[in-house]
């Protein structure tokens, strides 16, 4: 049997091969390594794999966010190998996920949009390059993370439109000092303040909203695509791009749109990547 997971820091997405058929596929709440402590992380495994027949496990795929750092896969490996110790445990980054689910085995651009942001390139069989992604203080870009850092940012600063005010106050009721300590204080801050990012998906059709969220795309395009190389007949560096991630996913409209006043074609987008892992597992 063969479990396959793509753990993002929200949500972590599980699907279960047996014999080359799905068997079962479910979602979790997901961990990033270098915001989470050991000791829930192996709570977290433990409680799923008591809800499998874990003794039947043969491999593990594991992908994850946090896990391009060598320190962070022998973590989140040693923790599934006390669990499964016959099992083979494979640990892989979350932009391998991308990749795979996007691309398969053909070469091209992963980008990443969901809780934070990122974006690689893959020749097919390894990613050759990807960014530098600094993570929700600092960059991703275009993540959710980041419109809900402006979203919030504006409604203390008295930035906001006083209508698109209202309804943020209405449906979070922010008092200003539980919110600071819950971003410097509380447990995973880039979790909390990208929820705040759900707000736009009912308020596009405002102007405000709309180029907050193209700004932030536009960062995203900038920093992380038009940095690769030069964008001829729609692809970038000769790569086609595609897209995995909620936010992404969800805010395609607005995506697309300042993709193509780049010049820059998408040529697939997936909410995540784990229907795309489980194909690509399924045909090797």
């Amino acid at each position: 049997m063969i479990l396959i997971c793509d753990c993002g820091s929200t949500k972590a997405g599980w699907g279960v091969l047996k014999f080359g058929a799905v068997v079962e596929k479910f979602v979790s709440e997901g961990f990033n390594p270098n915001f989470t402590d050991a000791k829930h992380i192996d709570t977290l495994i433990c409680n799923i794999l008591n809800n499998l027949d874990n003794q039947s496990v043969t491999d593990v795929y594991f992908y994850g966010a946090g896990c391009g750092d060598e320190l962070n896969r022998k973590k989140v490996k040693a923790i599934f190998k006390k669990h499964l110790p016959k099992a083979k445990i494979n640990v892989y980054p979350d932009t391998l996920a991308a990749c795979h689910a996007l691309f398969a085995h053909k070469p091209g651009i992963a980008c990443i949009l969901g809780t934070g942001s990122n974006a690689c390139v893959y020749d097919g069989t390894n990613i050759v390059e990807c960014a530098n992604s600094l993570g929700y203080m600092l960059g991703d870009e275009g993540g959710g993370c980041y419109i809900g850092k402006r979203l919030v940012h504006d409604y203390f600063l008295g930035l906001m439109p006083e209508h698109i005010s209202v309804k943020f106050e209405q449906k979070y009721h922010l008092n200003r000092e539980r919110f600071l300590k819950k971003v410097y204080q509380g447990e995973q801050p880039s979790r909390y303040l990208a929820n705040f990012a759900k707000f736009t998906d009912d308020n596009l059709e405002d102007r405000y909203i709309r180029n907050l969220v193209g700004e932030a795309f536009d960062a995203y395009i900038e920093n992380y695509l038009m940095t690769r190389g030069t964008v001829v007949d729609g692809k970038v560096a000769g790569y086609e791009v595609a897209f995995v991630g909620s936010v992404g996913y969800r805010l395609q409209s607005i995506l697309f749109q300042r993709l193509g006043d780049h010049g820059i074609q998408c040529v697939k987008i997936i909410k995540n990547p784990l229907d795309g892992l489980v194909r690509y597992y399924r045909s090797i």
